[in-house]
């Protein structure tokens, strides 16, 4: 397989690494179009790819082309990539364009949207994705392939879940992190060495977040099983739920979904 990714920051790197170290291409059969020379040179280095400064000639002969841009710089991308091969697939990384003004803007029909999350950059991400209909089951599968590089994927038919996903696994680490410097910060004011507290409060989000999916069990459950009648777990809690901890979070995530919808119209 031959792949061009347009785009070489945050996401489009961690793409490379993920992809090159699960072995799903070969550093020879990938090429990176990126408009910056320090980026080139760093990517061409790191990662032995082979790196373009134009997006027109690169996709040439490419079976897969990562769309990887950030939402301003998406139009130029789009204006100077003008033909397509029939049977390339198009894999979109970029927030705010759906499949329907891809397709139009790229003259290409073979469309995959993606959205990936930032721990995709450490291969523990949550993608959710959708495609065009004229992207043939075989494209799907390279997609899905290429995704699971990032970690988990999780397949959508109605696109409108992926405004959803924004808001919920795409803005979530966002939430958690700032939860875990809550932690870390309370550990700290209550006599806790910084390091100690971030060790505690990484390791116990983590262990959480497995438990929840090694057991099945509903979160709530979990909660009960932590949660001693006049305990500390059972005080700290009433602290939480005094200060709408829930409401915040609904409140939050709503606002975040209703931002991704206005990104797009």
């Amino acid at each position: 397989m031959k792949l061009v990714l347009i785009g070489g920051g945050a996401i489009g790197e961690a793409m490379v690494r993920c992809l090159l170290a699960q072995g799903v291409v070969a550093a020879s059969d990938v090429m990176v179009s990126d408009i910056s020379p320090l980026r080139r040179q760093y990517l061409e280095q790191e990662y032995g790819v082979g790196v373009s400064a134009g997006s027109a000639g690169a996709v040439d002969g490419a079976d897969l082309v990562i769309l990887a841009v950030k939402p301003q710089s998406v139009a130029s991308v789009l204006d100077d990539v003008r033909v397509w091969q029939p049977g390339q697939l198009v894999l979109s990384v970029v927030a705010g364009l759906d499949v329907s003004t891809l397709c139009s803007r790229l003259g290409h029909s073979v469309v995959v949207r993606a959205m990936p999350n930032m721990p995709a950059q450490v291969g523990r991400g949550m993608t959710v994705w959708t495609a065009a209909s004229s992207v043939s089951e075989q494209q799907r599968g390279l997609a899905r392939s290429t995704l699971c590089a990032l970690g988990e994927e999780l397949y959508v038919e109605d696109e409108a879940y992926l405004d959803m996903a924004t808001a919920l696994s795409g803005s979530g680490p966002g939430y958690v992190f700032l939860f875990i410097e809550a932690l870390i910060d309370a550990g700290v004011h209550i006599g806790l060495p910084r390091e100690m507290a971030q060790k505690l409060a990484v390791q116990t989000v983590r262990g959480s977040a497995e438990a929840v999916e090694g057991t099945k069990k509903h979160p709530a459950e979990l909660r009960n099983m932590v949660t001693s009648p006049g305990g500390t777990t059972a005080e700290a809690i009433l602290r939480l739920e005094r200060g709408a901890l829930r409401s915040l979070v609904l409140d939050a995530v709503i606002a975040a979904y209703h931002r991704a919808k206005n990104l797009r119209e």
